[in-house]
């Protein structure tokens, strides 16, 4: 049984490209659900970039609100460039948590910051776009986690089936 679980809220997104590029990163680390408030990206959905059909297997929902019916033991973390928030190399990341990002043209509402367990921000200088943010939250994650694969054998598994390079050993 797994433990972890990790959901990502997109407040807003605009961009289909984005959500698509997210809905990849969620399957590259393995999230458990996407979420998404507004009516911007329903309207522009099937320009989606899901290359890899990950809503086939991560659920991509739409929300009222991200932070209606949430368990309780699930933490919720804003994502995004706020005064007083955490910088993320020095934010320890709980176990079951819901990620809310903003949207590409705004940002987090208050009143969700307020209600959050945490926020944090990526020490950047300018901003990335809302794609870019959650792979480097989810690496982040996967990166001060004791619970990832690692090896040829995940190589293998995830690599682009036109890439059968190898490291040959020097002498």
């Amino acid at each position: 049984m797994k433990n972890s679980y990790v959901a990502i809220g997109l407040t807003n997104p605009k961009s289909p490209t984005n959500v698509g590029a997210v809905m990849r990163a969620a399957g590259c680390y393995q999230a458990d659900e996407v979420f998404y408030t507004g009516q911007r990206y329903a309207r522009a959905a099937k320009y989606n970039t899901d290359t890899k059909n990950v809503a086939d297997k991560i659920p991509l929902q739409a929300k009222e609100a991200l932070l209606d019916d949430i368990d309780q033991d699930i933490k919720v973390v804003c994502v995004d460039l706020v005064e007083g928030a955490i910088a993320l190399p020095e934010f320890e990341h709980p176990e079951k948590a819901l990620y809310i990002f903003g949207p590409e043209d705004g940002t987090i509402s208050q009143t969700v910051v307020d209600q959050a367990h945490a926020v944090v921000y990526v020490p950047t200088v300018g901003c990335m776009n809302l794609a870019a943010s959650v792979n480097v939250l989810l690496y982040d994650r996967l990166a001060k986690s004791t619970h990832h694969q690692d090896g040829d054998q995940l190589i293998k598994k995830s690599r682009d089936t036109n890439n059968k390079v190898k490291v040959k050993q020097k002498s």
